[in-house]
């Protein structure tokens, strides 16, 4: 009879352990099918405005990352940047430009498409007030 316990016990532990490691499995292969992909966009800023700063967000949130500006480049009035190998992580991000008065444009961008982001004079702006 203590042996019918223990070999219970030990099969109740075994399938447990089986069902742990099913989950884990399924949770990393789950992670993996929402690979990273890549994106381009170019912003052209035909403003009158200089943008100082482009951050990348999630759509649904404000968790901005890093700026992808490099070593303090601007987009001048005119100009054009072009941002490569955008990681996504979902199927849309966000990009989000600084201008010179601090106030801030956004758009939304598919994810695994090269876009083209035009800042005008009439490209809304969230200043704050």
């Amino acid at each position: 009879m203590k042996n019918s316990y223990i070999n219970r016990n030990f099969s109740r532990v075994a399938i447990l352990g089986v069902a742990l490691c099913a989950l884990a499995f399924l949770t990393s292969a789950s992670t993996a099918t929402r690979a990273t992909t890549a994106t381009s966009v170019n912003i052209v800023n035909n403003s009158s405005r200089e943008i100082r700063n482009v951050y990348l967000s999630h759509v649904d949130l404000d968790d901005w990352g890093n700026d992808q500006l490099s070593n303090g480049a601007t987009i001048g009035a005119g100009q054009s940047y072009n941002l490569s190998n955008v990681a996504c992580d979902s199927q849309q991000v966000k990009v989000i430009g600084e201008d010179a008065d601090g106030c801030f444009l956004s758009t939304v961008v598919n994810c695994g498409d090269s876009a083209t982001w035009t800042i005008t004079n009439d490209t809304a702006r969230d200043c704050g007030y």
